[in-house]
């Protein structure tokens, strides 16, 4: 028997651990195969590079529990999008990725496939399964899935997003103390999430939760509503940006800071709209998504707020590949672990889909079938804990 394993997209603090989990489910079964890893995600499988796991790997591998990244590697390719893979010189022209792709899991006699990535990772895997089995060829294709955004659905919670949001919450209890630097110090902590805002709130209510344990004395100057967060501005909630603006220019007034927790897709299109009439050219990915490394949505609303609010200093910190990169916290440990073992049992018995906690099921690990992934999930803004967070750092809801 041959496993392959495949991880893709951007980094999650999921995936080495992951193929390690997965490894050890299968050595728990006692089952006898070579692991072979596809080397930087679908790229890697397209130029068939390959690393075939040794017995000393395969014999230790709880060490990846303590490494974030991926072993194997991660990219950003689209199977679908024959051009960009053209152009990054993946495929000959008028070739089909796809078919490419699935010829040499052929080659390779791959009979268990391991996608580790979001919802695009895994429905690609889930064509590479069909395209094979016209052929007469039964590839089992089992994914798990990962986002720092949390935003697949019907995914209650990817792999890895719980640390992401511990590390940005720890990122961010670095970063304010920087208000002490200068005074009327405005300080913008952007956060991943292009279109759902669940990292930023996330993030938000365990900083929170840790700055309540912390010691303050207003005696020492040691003010603790200048460590506390002042407005989280999500993709899915409409910002009044003349009352914010006055609300933290009060604020800005009465303790010489602010500090905002902002999701990078924040007013996207907005800000958009802003750029193309000024006749800048907006940049988008092979998955067709605005580049917003380009963009620069805090500095977008730096520049909204610092004169609003009387700015004398701007400090804008992306926490991203901070949180992203990092090795899985305890709960993520535990849910990988659970959700590998599932998905071991779910490719011996030649079942396919996506192992993950299933909103539609009680999010109670279940084998999700391929046809019900879908990306783009939203954060609900209405949800209790997120309404009782804005009201305690006085935002309107």
């Amino acid at each position: 028997m041959n496993i392959g394993f495949l991880t893709s997209g951007g980094l999650a603090p999921c995936l080495s651990a992951s193929i390690g989990a997965l490894i050890e489910s299968y050595k728990k079964e006692k089952v006898t195969a070579n692991f072979v890893g596809y080397l930087n995600g679908y790229k890697g499988l397209l130029q068939s590079k390959s690393y075939l796991f040794p017995s000393e790997v395969l014999n230790n591998t709880s060490i990846l529990f303590s490494y974030g990244g991926s072993i194997i590697g991660n990219s950003r390719i689209k199977l679908t999008n024959s051009e960009d893979c053209y152009n990054k010189g993946l495929i000959k022209k008028h070739e089909d990725p796809l078919e490419k792709a699935a010829t040499i899991l052929l080659k390779d006699k791959i009979n268990i496939l391991h996608t580790i990535g979001g919802d695009d990772t895994n429905t690609m895997a889930s064509e590479l399964s069909k395209f094979l089995t016209k052929r007469g060829y039964e590839l089992t294709v089992v994914g798990l899935p990962k986002t720092v955004d949390n935003d697949i659905i019907p995914i209650v919670q990817s792999l890895g997003s719980d640390t992401a949001a511990e590390q940005s919450a720890l990122f961010f209890k670095n970063i304010v103390n920087e208000n002490t630097s200068s005074p009327r110090h405005l300080i913008i902590h952007e956060v991943m999430g292009r279109s759902c805002g669940w990292l930023t709130a996330a993030s938000a209510l365990k900083y929170q939760n840790k700055l309540s344990l912390k010691q303050f004395n207003d005696n020492l100057l040691l003010k603790k509503s200048c460590w506390d967060i002042d407005a989280i501005y999500i993709p899915e909630k409409k910002i009044d940006m003349e009352k914010e603006g006055n609300r933290l220019a009060n604020a800005m007034d009465e303790k010489d800071c602010v500090n905002i927790f902002l999701s990078e897709g924040a007013c996207l299109d907005e800000i958009i709209i802003e750029l193309e009439k000024k006749g800048t050219k907006v940049n988008r990915d092979a998955f067709g998504h605005v580049r917003l490394d380009e963009i620069n949505p805090g500095q977008w609303f730096a520049s909204q707020f610092s004169k609003m609010i009387g700015a004398e200093k701007i400090l804008i910190q992306k926490s991203g590949y901070f949180a992203r990169s990092a090795a899985p916290n305890k709960y993520d440990i535990s849910l990988i672990k659970k959700s590998a073992k599932l998905a071991v049992d779910c490719a011996l018995n030649s079942e396919s889909g996506v192992v993950g906690t299933d909103e539609k099921n009680d999010a109670k690990l279940s084998l999700i079938k391929f046809n019900r992934i879908k990306g783009g999930k939203l954060f609900n803004p209405k949800i209790d804990w997120f309404k009782s967070l804005l009201n305690d750092i006085g935002q309107i809801n």
